[in-house]
């Protein structure tokens, strides 16, 4: 048996049998992380030591007869979730050497359901990109074509999934930075609704915005992650106290009578038309399974983009006014605190960054407040309505999760407002606070994956993960594999 090409499922199954122990499996992934991340780039720390003891002390636990939904399985998570003890960078220089003494609520479940930590993966800086380019730590490279992106924000779990670098990871989606970089990279990744997990921990980038996501190998695989991590949180007040289901009980292979709704504004000119045919290909084949397709309209689509590029960097601007070289991270000295502060930020912020910020804290400005952020928030509500009258006739939407396939390094670096196109399709999610789903469901000339999104109405992941499972139990392009020497 190959262990690193384990989903969660065949790892846990294996575990109970003692076909294997998780000593065993957390070596070899250790072991292959070290031979492929000096070039993919996907880890930014390596937790070799606590892994091997995390591993430890959950054989111990099975040998007792514990049976946790994640015991022994080797995992990694983004690096913007506080880790105990473990450095966490936000894949900024300006915390290079942050080491946090508590974990994020998040993590702290991983841990109490025996998760084994791998290390922390590679990000945009502070979540702010599409590329994990904007890395303080180099760039990820995507295991398909190492001359092209991840994606991102989330870039550096999806490498490491996609690579077999790991069984699942954690990421964050702001507005779209775990389905982007799954559907580059060709694996599952699931965004579920604001409020489902807790935010407790989490490095903020838009508070109104950020959600702590999953990317794994099959939709069964993110069910069971969610399963773990979900739940109210009375250290968030952003957490939402409902009910969490038994999310892989629920995944009974059947699409029986469910609606799905395909909004027109989702196929663009400009699209990839490999991309087009491919998600219409994945629609029929829903169609064909016994989901009912209906043509749907969200015509505020076109202006998602403008007003998450507002809403999105004006929390930012507020959430990263912390990072001053005063209380931890980074500190340059200046003359006096003014210049501490200009110093400690121009070198410990990246270009990127730097320009979220500027572009927050003028959208904040006296003058411009009403002007744009508050009509933006407007817009955003506008957003929401149209979600909520579409799931009134539909119970899915299925879209595209990008217009193109990964693109080469470098070749939108240049470009901001091309780069922020990459996430056209993801962003209206985040701003109407719903859940949804990146699947693959084929792949270009080039061998690059193509991605399936599936966007369901608020705190409804079970349909949402119901049908990601069924299309995969039907479909095999999740199992397909980059060749990596």
């Amino acid at each position: 048996m190959t262990f690193c090409t384990l989903t969660i499922q065949q790892a846990r199954e294996g575990l109970r049998a003692r076909q294997f122990s998780s000593v065993e499996i957390t070596r070899v992934f250790l072991t292959r992380i070290h031979e492929l991340n000096p070039t993919l780039n996907a880890y930014i720390t390596v937790n070799d030591d606590e892994a091997l003891a995390q591993a430890l002390a959950a054989d111990a636990r099975m040998a007792r007869g514990d049976d946790t939904p994640l015991l022994g399985v080797p995992i990694a998570i983004k690096d913007v979730l506080s880790t105990r003890g473990l450095r966490t960078t936000a894949g900024s220089r300006i915390l290079e050497n942050y080491v946090p003494t508590w974990d994020a609520t998040s993590i702290k479940r991983l841990r109490d359901a025996g998760a084994v930590f791998l290390g922390k993966t590679n990000l945009d800086e502070f979540a702010m990109g599409s590329s994990t380019e904007n890395s303080g730590y180099g760039v990820t490279r995507n295991p398909w074509d190492q001359t092209r992106v991840p994606g991102g924000s989330s870039g550096g779990s999806a490498a490491a999934v996609a690579a077999d670098l790991c069984c699942a990871a954690l990421g964050t989606d702001t507005g779209g930075s775990v389905r982007q970089p799954a559907a580059l990279c060709g694996i599952t990744g699931l965004k579920d609704t604001y409020g489902r997990v807790s935010r407790n921990g989490l490095i903020a980038y838009g508070s109104s915005l950020d959600t702590v996501g999953v990317l794994a190998k099959t939709a069964r695989d993110a069910a069971i992650v969610l399963s773990v991590i979900a739940g109210c949180d009375p250290l968030d007040s952003t957490s939402v106290d409902t009910p969490v289901a038994d999310y892989p009980a629920a995944l009974n292979g059947s699409i029986a009578g469910l609606r799905i709704g395909v909004p027109r504004e989702y196929f663009i000119d400009g699209m990839q038309a490999e991309v087009t045919s491919a998600v219409r290909a994945g629609i029929e084949q829903l169609r064909q399974m016994g989901a009912t397709i209906k043509e749907i309209s969200l015509p505020s689509t076109h202006v998602a983009l403008p007003v998450y590029y507002l809403i999105a960097p004006a929390e930012a601007s507020a959430n990263l006014a912390r990072f001053d070289g005063v209380r931890y991270g980074l500190r340059v000295p200046g003359n006096d605190l003014i210049d501490t502060y200009g110093k400690t930020r121009g070198a410990g912020f990246g270009a990127e960054v730097k320009r979220r910020i500027m572009l927050g804290t003028y959208a904040l400005s006296a003058g411009y407040y009403d002007a744009y952020y508050i009509r933006a928030q407007k817009v955003r509500t506008l957003i929401k309505q149209e979600f909520e009258r579409a799931f009134d006739e539909v119970d899915i939407i299925a879209s595209p999760v990008t217009p193109t396939t990964a693109f080469k390094i470098g070749e939108k670096v240049d470009d901001p407002i091309q780069m922020y196109l990459a996430d056209v399709f993801t962003l209206p999610c985040n701003l109407a606070g719903i859940c949804g789903i990146s699947i693959p469901c084929g792949f270009d000339a080039a061998n690059l994956p193509i991605g399936l999104q599936l966007m369901g109405k608020a705190f409804d992941e079970i349909n949402l993960l119901r049908i990601a499972d069924a299309y995969q139990n039907e479909t095999s392009w999740h199992m397909r594999k980059p060749v990596l020497s």
